[in-house]
């Protein structure tokens, strides 16, 4: 019998432990430990139903680009309560200059597909509208090293488009700054489009060309989540798996290679195995592997992570009444504020909520995220009445007063930041691993931050594991 020891119950273990379970039905003589050190499994996916509305504590929903996680739906038995986002209701605004600006038609991420809606948008100087249409002149070019995000961007369509474009809507997925994240790492598909086309909004038209000359499709909604909220699919995942083999509360110390295997030590008693899947943030699985391989550990320690807070809120009619139509609204770090992103998740998920309440979901992360760490609960969800205020206006007169309820979430270090260089360290990291028989990385500090990377990450172990 082959026995595998999962160490981290997040979504990337329990992929993982399904993973195994899958092949143990279908007569793989294995068995299978997932050790969680906390009282839950699920990691950061948590949702609570307060007030007939469904408040997600950690990520609302996933790309549905990235197939993975409706995949593992699909398998669980679940694939019917996937909902997708209400995209014909997706406007996102941007503030600038302490007023929100609707994002223009046509703009792909930071790139413009559509000449009069961008021009006419006063989201954007006259300079970089301008930079924007000779961006579209740009010759093919080869760069031979990786370079911070800010400044692709800045190459491409200059500063005023790095601080209003790029550097907010990578916060809301990474946690990070533009001028630290890898192009490379982080916007990889535009990094090869520089390298084919030179321009991409050349390279952009050229896609879109591409798409309409073949087979008409309705288009998929951009986001994919469950009807009855995120922490279905662990929960789901959780009902698949023996029992006796998930161990919460049970902190692994450390791992070691043994002439038969491998030994694992935990606040339980030692076990042995023959392989291992380690799926933590990549500071303890550092920790975990230092007796194993002090190489290998340092390299997973340098990954930095950032934190980040998150506030569901909710309001009455008056409010719903009153908000712009739309996804919600980014912040600039700029203009000056502490939050930095926030969704009305009544518009973007209309199941989320009742016709009768707005549902909103507030976001700090990094650096705005660490300065209101220390505050108490209270003071949180007080920063975000006073900042909703001044950025949607006293005009809604809802937001001056209590709301129905709120609830802060708060995540340590839970945020890879795929820094300069980030792909090189993958190599590194994997060819240390390489030497390490029967040991396996999962989690979303190596290939994908998102909810399907982390699914795809922990199958893909057992997978290996068992090849």
């Amino acid at each position: 019998m082959t026995r595998i020891a999962i160490i981290g119950g997040g979504i990337s273990g329990l992929a993982a432990a399904f993973e195994a379970e899958q092949r143990r039905r279908a007569g793989a003589d294995l068995q299978y430990t997932v050790y969680e050190s906390s009282s839950r499994l699920g990691g950061v996916l948590r949702t609570e139903f307060i007030d007939g509305c469904f408040v997600e504590g950690g990520p609302d929903s996933f790309i549905t680009e990235k197939p993975w996680a409706a995949d593992l739906c699909r398998s669980l038995g679940i694939g019917d309560q996937l909902i997708g986002s209400n995209d014909s209701d997706r406007k996102t605004y941007i503030l600038t200059r302490g007023r929100l600006v609707e994002m223009p038609d046509g703009l792909m991420f930071m790139v413009p597909t559509k000449i009069l809606p961008t021009g006419l948008s006063p989201l954007f100087s006259w300079g970089t509208k301008i930079r924007m249409a000779k961006e579209l002149f740009h010759p093919p070019r080869a760069v031979d090293h990786d370079e911070p995000v800010a400044d692709f961007v800045d190459r491409h369509y200059g500063r005023e488009m790095v601080d209003r474009l790029a550097d907010p809507l990578l916060s809301g997925i990474y946690g990070g700054e533009s001028d630290r994240l890898s192009v490379r790492a982080v916007l990889q598909r535009f990094a090869e489009m520089e390298r084919m086309h030179g321009s991409l909004g050349r390279a952009m038209l050229a896609a879109r060309r591409k798409m309409r000359s073949g087979p008409r499709r309705a288009a998929p909604p951009l986001f994919t989540s469950l009807k009855n909220g995120m922490r279905s699919l662990p929960e789901t995942v959780v009902t698949q798996l023996n029992p006796v083999w998930l161990l919460t509360n049970t902190a692994v110390t450390s791992i070691q290679r043994s002439s038969e295997g491998w030994m694992v030590f935990s606040s339980a008693q030692p076990e042995h195995f023959d392989a291992v899947v380690v799926a933590l943030p990549r500071k303890a699985a550092a920790s975990v592997l230092h007796d194993t391989s002090a190489e290998l550990a340092t390299e997973l320690a340098a990954i930095q992570y950032t934190s980040s807070v998150t506030v569901g809120i909710g309001y009455n009619h008056e409010v719903r009444r009153s908000l712009p139509p739309g996804f919600g609204f980014l912040v600039p770090r700029r203009e000056g504020k502490r939050l930095l992103a926030a969704t009305f998740v009544h518009n973007k998920f209309p199941q989320r909520a009742p016709e009768d309440r707005a549902l909103l979901r507030c976001a700090f992360a990094g650096n705005n995220a660490e300065q209101v760490w220390d505050l108490s609960e209270g003071q949180i969800v007080d920063v975000v009445r006073q900042e909703l205020q001044e950025i949607l206006g006293t005009h809604i007169v809802g937001l001056r007063h209590e709301p129905l309820f709120a609830r802060v979430y708060k995540w340590k270090s839970a945020m890879a930041q795929y820094g300069v260089g980030h792909l090189e360290q993958l190599k590194r990291i994997e060819d240390l691993r390489k030497q390490v028989p029967g040991l396996a990385l999962a989690g979303n500090g190596y290939g994908g931050i998102g909810v399907p990377d982390c699914v795809r990450s922990g199958r893909e172990a057992v997978k290996e594991l068992l090849a």
